[in-house]
């Protein structure tokens, strides 16, 4: 009998995701009991058995529900019946002032994964997202305008995690559960209109029938498009910047002659070197007028408590500066 395509597509997904994998590699799974997480531990399981991949299934509990920690032990014991070779249930502590309720949980989540991949060594943690999800995140960042970056939505692999499923779409792994006969769980925060991922899946169907049954699938190429342009131009600010650089300087005449999208990469680039993260479009934008609109302003403050000024041709971080 020939496998369900839903179920092939799953297992297929996740066999060329890990192809790089070698065989005894430790993996990580993390379960909420939704279609896509269960649909992914059960393709690993599979996938694993003649690679020799040692599978542990994470559920993470947010303590954002009333019956989460009941859930998390059917989770736990969902897992378990699928084969995985250990099980962990942790609960997070979601508490980051000035995050919104969803940035939080992620923030929470990860943090919590991190300490379970260490504990266990694990090579790689396995994440559900589906092409669903990122045709939904490419939607968010369209409305936020937050330009290149945001329309390449959700990165395949970064650090130890990977995302075997932006291929997959959420129906195959709703149809993948109920052929292997899993119970799925629906997580009422997906639905819940005062979450912003929630109001952006509840319009997608709307803009499907209004754009074409082809929406999600080419929102999610979009992302992979911009992705390859982002990873490109990321790449030549590197080399710009690398150039411009003299210690925890950089020369004012190599950045003004590179065009917009160097120029603003090599800049967000100094300011990790010299402590400051998380910028923003308008902390960016100062540091560009520093170059391209200098009219003799003053420092620019960033996140962290730093400040770069202009001085004899750099820009330096104020303390450090020249003259």
């Amino acid at each position: 009998m020939s496998l369900h395509p839903s179920l092939a597509a799953v297992r297929h997904a996740v066999r060329r995701g890990l192809a790089d994998l070698e065989p005894g590699a430790r993996l990580l799974v993390a379960c909420s009991g939704g279609a896509d997480s269960l649909a992914l531990a059960s393709a690993t399981v599979f996938e694993g058995r003649e690679q020799g991949w040692y599978v542990v299934g994470v559920t993470v509990d947010h303590g954002l529900q009333e019956d989460s920690a009941e859930r998390a032990e059917r989770v736990v014991a969902q897992l378990a019946g699928l084969g995985v070779d250990e099980t962990v249930s942790a609960r997070a502590k979601v508490d980051a002032p000035g995050l919104g309720p969803e940035a939080a949980a992620r923030a929470a989540r990860y943090a919590l994964l991190e300490e379970v991949r260490e504990r266990f060594e694990a090579e790689v943690v396995l994440l559900g997202h589906t092409r669903d999800d990122q045709a939904e995140t490419v939607l968010m960042g369209l409305a936020r305008g937050s330009g290149g970056r945001a329309i390449a939505g959700m990165r395949r692999s970064f650090d130890h995690y990977r995302r075997p499923l932006l291929d997959v779409s959420h129906t195959d792994t709703v149809t993948a559960c109920q052929v292997e006969g899993l119970e799925v769980w629906e997580d009422p925060h997906n639905v819940d209109p005062s979450y912003a991922r929630a109001r952006v899946r509840k319009a997608l169907p709307l803009l499907t029938d209004a754009l074409g049954p082809g929406l999600v699938a080419n929102l999610a190429r979009v992302a992979a498009l911009a992705a390859q342009d982002n990873a490109a131009l990321d790449e030549a600010a590197a080399a710009v910047a690398a150039h411009a650089r003299t210690g925890d300087d950089l020369r004012i005449d190599v950045l003004a002659a590179q065009p917009d999208a160097i120029r603003t990469r090599v800049l967000r680039l100094y300011a990790a070197w010299i402590g400051a993260n998380a910028l923003s479009q308008r902390h960016v934008a100062a540091l560009d007028a520093l170059v391209t609109g200098w009219r003799g302003q003053g420092p620019v403050a960033l996140p962290g408590g730093v400040h770069v000024a202009r001085c004899d041709g750099h820009l330096s971080r104020v303390g450090s500066v020249r003259g």
